[in-house]
């Protein structure tokens, strides 16, 4: 599979975060030459961080992690100067943040692609299906639309054509009369005691200990998944940041991708690798 992703790919994710903020970083400690930056990211992703933190140390620059645990709150702490720099979103999101809120938020690096997976703890592959069972989707605008289009790709659904963001309103057919239940994105995972299947995002799978065995069906990578690879991302004026580049830097490296490889479990494939 990575093959076919390369070839792809080059050239070419709940609740507020209980953090109270303080003001942004991105300065020169009084003291000495180091750099501070504080960079939100989703609580599933401080392991892959933490080892970059002692690497920047080293190079004068101060990386303070901010925890998030909601997919709304990291685009409006970074345009409100609480954090420097966030890695939580793919493109997509951020395209749709900027349209939706008349923001300038740019991706600085990119960080890695991960595939939405259905999963189920009652049934062992897509033909377990029945008539009128109950699948649960992310309820946040673009993971909504992403996973319908995983359950069109999977053959239970028909979706209007041309509608960038679908939402279950779009669905076109239903020959299974599924049900098709939003949740918050950490709350698809939980739901499956209860539901038939879930789609889930890579890293709230990899909180409840999900991995790509446990699917009953993966979303292909293909000409359209540019727009899902993640990124770190800033403020536009501050794209060019020398500080922000060595954060970038010494995120993209062989030792954080075999981080990236056991934090979520074959889900996710970092970009870099795919790039060469």
């Amino acid at each position: 599979m990575k093959k076919s992703i390369k070839r792809i790919l080059t050239g070419a994710t709940i609740l507020l975060a209980g953090l109270v903020i303080a003001g942004c970083g991105n300065k020169a400690d009084a003291s000495s030459k180091t750099t501070t930056v504080k960079i939100g990211v989703m609580s599933s992703d401080e392991p892959i961080w933490k080892p970059i933190v002692k690497k920047l140390k080293k190079q004068d620059i101060n990386l303070k992690l901010v925890e998030f645990s909601d997919y709304n709150t990291p685009n409006k702490a970074l345009t409100d100067h609480q954090i420097d720099l966030n890695s939580f979103q793919h493109y997509n999101f951020l395209d749709s943040w900027n349209d939706a809120h008349k923001t300038s938020i740019v991706s600085v690096g990119e960080t890695y692609i991960a595939p939405l997976n259905l999963y189920s703890s009652k049934i062992k592959s897509l033909k377990d299906i029945k008539s009128g069972d109950e699948i649960a989707i992310p309820n946040d605008a673009t993971n909504e639309g992403r996973a319908l289009n995983v359950l069109e790709e999977a053959g239970l659904i028909t979706l209007k054509k041309g509608v960038k963001l679908p939402t279950v309103k779009d669905i076109s057919k239903n020959p299974k009369k599924l049900k098709i239940t939003e949740l918050e994105a950490a709350q698809t995972a939980r739901s499956l005691t209860n539901v038939t299947a879930a789609v889930v995002t890579n890293d709230i799978a990899a909180d409840a200990d999900l991995t790509v065995k446990d699917a009953i069906f993966r979303e292909t990578v293909n000409a359209r998944s540019k727009q899902w690879i993640n990124v770190i991302a800033a403020n536009k004026k501050d794209k060019n940041n020398k500080a922000y580049k060595k954060v970038v830097k010494a995120y993209r490296t062989a030792a954080t991708a075999k981080i990236i490889a056991k934090v979520y479990k074959g889900t996710a494939e970092p970009i870099w690798t795919l790039e060469k």
